[in-house]
């Protein structure tokens, strides 16, 4: 990494890193799954506040299991190196190199030399846990019409020597730690989903009932992963927004004489960067259960409580105090042309928006999980985090998968407004007019009329289809166009007429399909009612 230590503005690592890389490569302790942005920033920045404090002699292995060009154009070059900067609402940023990710290695099963590596350290006692940033999309085994996937079929069927697929093949490192040793471990998934730990334990069991019904490992390989003295699936609760890098950035970095820059697109189209930008607010919150032991993370920021409170600030976070306010954001966005998510926060309809849907419509079905504030926690969102004007996010990235997403950010709130005999789902104004709004979104037009690239969704192509037809000031009949889709309880959580909420977001989409500037008109009526 091209580098001018006299620059006093960059922090580098105090800690002899080769002496770290020799005692890691003997004695493994931690494994992180996934080579992104939120890792660099986060994980890895933990790890060296314990390293630099004398507090562990130990590093970070990295493991690549989806785009292994991430390995070799970016991480090997730089020698596991990485310029992690905080971008502060003031303006000023924080410049630091990461080094304590020691050691990066492609998680691909075709590969011999990689993945006898990856055996190698699931073989050693010292390991103690993993953890996961793979995006909810990689704990999933099927199609969208919920069929298995071919290749996790395939895996099914050929047992745990050569996997294919991402989770197959951790599902074979652990069958490679059962048989030598059976050494305990905790498997963490820091990805941002509800019972993330859950969702992984699931699939890796998976594959290990399959191999064992057909006799393809040994017996006793699902006891050992049942058995939470040997194997633990801790639920965890992660956030900071780490947004693709932004050249607005790489001239910071130019500016100050930081010169290896450059970003690099891979066939997958992954863009990584010699540097990640991230904002400076953070949360990780883990459930304390590691039968292996673990480094006193805690000294480096990470929070350790039991399920309950996990599960507490988990959906605190997702279902009512950030991401409904994210999501909110970025169907809006998209529809009226913004290209930055600050930015909106200088819109008057957005920002009463937002501060409807966390403060009025969510924070009353909030449970205190004690250790963050949750009205605090939304001060802290709408008031520095999401204005930030230096955080390159864009509405275009988090409308990502919204089909994925809207049940959990905004499912959750809905049927606690209709089981709850103290609550009116009559009172919800901005939630379903944030679905309506999406529904207009799957018309693929702006609020000028003017076609829009949508982001990536899974079910984008299969639920707009009738949408596309139709055309804004036509007559139609919207029941007969939405009722498919409001009554679908596997995107939203529920069935939105049976909660009484479908015929309000028809009468939502009849006003933001009037005709150019309808989508304005609506927000603006509505968000000032």
């Amino acid at each position: 990494m091209k580098l001018s230590y006299d620059d006093k503005s960059i922090k580098v690592f105090t800690f002899d890193r080769e002496a770290v890389k020799k005692a890691t490569k003997e004695n493994p302790v931690w494994v992180h799954f996934g080579c992104g942005n939120i890792f660099k920033a986060f994980h890895a920045a933990v790890m060296q506040r314990l390293l630099n404090a004398g507090l562990t002699d130990k590093g970070i292995i990295v493991a690549e299991g989806f785009d292994y060009e991430i390995i070799d154009l970016m991480s090997k070059p730089q020698d596991d190196l990485a310029m992690s900067v905080t971008l502060k609402a003031d303006g000023s940023i924080e410049k630091e190199i990461i080094g304590s990710i020691v050691e990066s290695v492609k998680l691909d099963s075709n590969d011999e030399k990689e993945y006898s590596r990856m055996k190698e350290i699931f073989r050693a006692a010292s390991l103690q846990f993993t953890t996961f940033t793979i995006t909810e999309k990689g704990y999933n085994l099927n199609n969208v019409d919920g069929s298995i996937r071919n290749d996790v079929k395939e895996d099914f069927e050929a047992g745990p020597e050569k996997p294919q697929s991402y989770i197959g093949k951790v599902a074979g490192l652990l069958y490679e730690r059962f048989v030598n040793g059976a050494y305990p471990i905790a498997m963490v998934s820091t990805d941002n989903c509800s019972h993330n730990g859950d969702k992984l334990k699931a699939s890796v069991m998976a594959y290990a009932k399959a191999w064992e019904e057909s006799g393809k490992c040994e017996k006793g390989f699902n006891s050992y992963l049942e058995d939470e003295s040997k194997v633990t699936f801790p639920w965890s609760m992660i956030d900071k927004i780490t947004p693709r890098p932004d050249d607005s950035v790489k001239q910071m970095l130019l500016d100050c004489g930081f010169t290896d820059v450059e970003n690099v697109e891979t066939s997958k189209h992954t863009f990584v960067a010699p540097f990640v930008n991230a904002e400076e607010a953070e949360y990780l919150v883990i459930e304390d259960k590691f039968p292996n032991g673990r480094p006193c993370l805690e000294k480096g920021g990470v929070i350790f409580t039991d399920r309950e409170t996990v599960d507490k600030v988990e959906r605190m976070k997702v279902c009512t105090c950030l991401n409904p306010l994210h999501t909110s954001l970025a169907v809006f966005g998209c529809l009226l042309g913004y290209t930055k998510i600050s930015d909106e926060m200088k819109d008057e309809d957005l920002v009463k928006l937002v501060n409807t849907v966390g403060y009025t419509e969510g924070l009353p079905v909030v449970i205190n999980p004690g250790i963050i504030d949750p009205k605090e926690f939304i001060d802290t969102v709408v008031q520095k985090r999401i204005p930030n004007p230096f955080m390159p996010d864009t509405p275009q990235r988090i409308a990502c998968d919204t089909s994925q997403k809207v049940g959990i950010r905004f499912g959750q709130t809905i049927k606690k407004y209709a089981e709850s005999p103290d609550l009116d789902i009559n009172n919800l104004k901005c939630i379903p007019l944030v679905l309506a709004a999406w529904c207009r979104y799957l018309m693929g037009l702006d609020d000028n009329g003017n076609a829009f690239e949508a982001s990536p969704d899974p079910m984008y192509d299969e639920l707009s289809v009738p949408f596309k037809k139709v055309a804004l000031g036509s007559s139609i009949d919207v029941h007969e166009l939405l009722k498919p889709l409001l009554s679908r309880a596997d995107i939203f959580g529920s069935d939105l007429y049976e909660v009484g909420l479908g015929l309000k977001i028809e009468n939502y989409f009849t006003e933001l399909i009037a005709g150019p500037g309808a989508i304005r008109a609506t927000l603006h009526k509505y968000a000032n009612n």
